[in-house]
């Protein structure tokens, strides 16, 4: 099935997560795009993507990582944490710490277009099991909706690396763009959870 990566598929982060938050039946692919499929064709699985920048390369979160995504808030800084952790931060009543991954990964930054304003972040909220999170990135997060078909796995050389427990998930492609699929629950190891836990 030829993906269809058109702005009509991509709809702003913050709308998408709520969409899933308040109707889980509005998540799925509407199959009403879609030709109706021969009774013989096996269905494409899909993903849906919150996609953000880091430096000058393209990350994507699935969705069901995400809790919300929201401007970035006052941000308080706290002792005694990484240098990535940028502080603490009051979202709809719950204080989470806000995450730098360009300072995490040790990606440089790129300067931003010129209709992008600097002084606004953006906030994706992840939550795990043990922790919640928030993510800053610099510009308004997308919404993608691809074929399973359109992700690699991670190239063997980076598996063995063994960064992290391979929170790289795998690399999509999308036309000209690729797009680093992350596992956003091995971002942080089990010391740096106990490290967030204990402040």
């Amino acid at each position: 099935m030829k993906e269809k990566t058109n702005k009509k598929e991509e709809q702003s982060a913050a709308e998408s997560v709520a969409s899933r938050k308040g109707n889980t039946a509005e998540t799925t692919v509407a199959p009403a795009k879609e030709s109706p499929a021969k009774p013989e064709a096996v269905k494409d699985e899909m993903i849906h993507l919150i996609v953000f920048k880091l430096g000058a390369e393209e990350y994507g979160i699935k969705i069901d990582q995400v809790k919300e995504v929201t401007v970035t808030p006052n941000v308080t800084r706290m002792p005694r944490t990484p240098d990535f952790i940028k502080g603490v931060a009051n979202i709809r009543g719950d204080i989470i710490a806000i995450m730098n991954l360009e300072e995490r990964f040790g990606i440089r930054s790129v300067p931003l277009a010129n209709d992008v304003n600097p002084h606004i972040t953006y906030t994706l909220v992840i939550e795990a099991r043990e922790y919640s999170i928030g993510v800053i990135v610099r510009e308004v997060p997308q919404s993608l909706n691809l074929s399973m078909t359109k992700i690699d796995k991670t190239p063997s050389f980076l598996q063995d690396i063994n960064i992290h427990e391979n929170y790289i998930e795998g690399i999509a492609k999308v036309n000209s763009r690729l797009i680093i699929v992350l596992d956003m629950y091995k971002i942080l190891t089990q010391d740096e959870i106990r490290e967030l836990k204990n402040n």
